[in-house]
């Protein structure tokens, strides 16, 4: 159970990073909130699970 619970929280983690600094960077490009809060919705659909999950724990 610990290692499924690892694994989902890397799994949140790397949603909200991914989310932060899409959301930052969108708002250095000028997007208002609402365009900046479509691009970190993005930016966590397009995150590359199976990449996650191979990787080595941290």
């Amino acid at each position: 159970m610990d290692d499924k619970l690892a694994l989902a929280e890397r799994v949140r983690q790397a949603c909200l990073q991914h989310a932060i600094e899409a959301y930052e960077q969108a708002g250095i490009s000028g997007l208002c909130g609402e365009g900046r809060f479509e691009v970190a919705i993005d930016a966590i659909r397009q995150l590359n699970i199976a990449k996650l999950i191979e990787s080595p724990q941290d």
